[in-house]
């Protein structure tokens, strides 16, 4: 059986499923843009999402609804215009950065964090907010008015409860067992809120998915720089969608073995394959339209627990 090239990976990849072009944007604009400044020029950012079947007239409509959400900034000079992340949306383009790219291993120190609201508390549209944002950073309801989850970052947390009005108007209790007292293992809880078998079974297909093309990269000397920008993006789009689902909880309450693990591996392997020729084609790109246009920052070959040869 004749083996893909790099080429047809890529194509039978976009043919697979039908993808967001406002996702996408936000894929580009946080594993490409981010380190290169945090800003592109819309003429940059075209001509990157282009091989991504993402078109001129839906780049322009994405990045519009962006700014509407408050995700992204615009600024004209002439008739030029320029995207960046909005300040009060950059908190949490950084922690989706530390999801995406840290490697997973959170301990349990055996604690739980609750979020009270009781009734009457906060109407309608902020409590459902709140449980959009918190569901968001890996918390369940238990009850209603009442979410939880036993190793929440509290800087996710806080500015969760920040943005949609709430801060003042519940109670956050951090918990533990009491021992001895003859109650259900807290442990137990896990099973009951979180859907984990789907998670699971998203990481498999995951790597199902992207173990021919690591055979493939492995094999081949060098993949193009546009093709390795390419195949960058719809790894990280693909993995993003994942840790977006995974309500990463800690390594004592997961399942053995649990799948992200391997998972991680996989987009880790994957990526030092690409990111150098991936990293030549966004900096072409990015010059074309700005001549002083940055390369990478420090904190971009930190990824993945740190790139190979730097």
């Amino acid at each position: 059986m004749k083996q893909l090239t790099s080429a047809e990976w890529i194509a039978q990849a976009l043919a697979a499923e039908s993808l967001r072009s406002k996702s996408l944007v936000m894929t580009v604009m946080g594993d490409a843009i981010a380190p290169h400044g945090g800003a592109a020029w819309l003429g940059s950012l075209i001509e990157l999402l282009a091989p991504l079947g993402v078109t001129d007239r839906l780049v322009r409509t994405s990045v519009f609804r962006l700014v509407q959400e408050g995700w992204l900034t615009a600024s004209r000079e002439g008739r030029r215009s320029r995207y960046g992340f909005d300040a009060r949306s950059l908190p949490r383009f950084e922690r989706a950065d530390r999801r995406i790219y840290a490697p997973p291993g959170l301990h349990w120190d055996g604690r739980w964090t609750l979020v009270i609201a009781p009734n009457g508390s906060i109407d309608g549209d902020v409590r459902a907010a709140v449980r959009k944002e918190l569901e968001w950073e890996g918390f369940a309801m238990l009850a209603p008015g009442v979410l939880a989850h036993p190793g929440a970052d509290a800087e996710g947390l806080l500015d969760a409860l920040g943005r949609t009005g709430a801060r003042d108007k519940v109670f956050v209790v951090s918990g533990a067992e009491l021992p001895a007292v003859g109650s259900r293992p807290l442990q137990e809880l896990v099973g009951e809120s979180w859907d984990l078998t789907a998670v699971a079974h998203s990481y498999l297909g995951f790597i199902d998915q992207f173990t021919p093309l690591l055979a493939l990269l492995r094999e081949q000397v060098q993949v193009a720089p546009p093709d390795a920008f390419v195949i960058r993006s719809l790894l990280i789009h693909a993995y993003r969608r994942l840790q977006l689902h995974d309500p990463l909880l800690p390594i004592e309450l997961l399942p053995d073995p649990w799948p992200g693990s391997d998972a991680y591996q996989m987009a880790r392997a994957v990526y030092v394959l690409v990111y150098a020729q991936a990293e030549a084609h966004i900096d072409a790109v990015l010059r074309r339209e700005d001549a002083a246009a940055p390369g990478a920052d420090a904190a971009f070959y930190q990824r993945f627990g740190g790139l190979p040869g730097l």
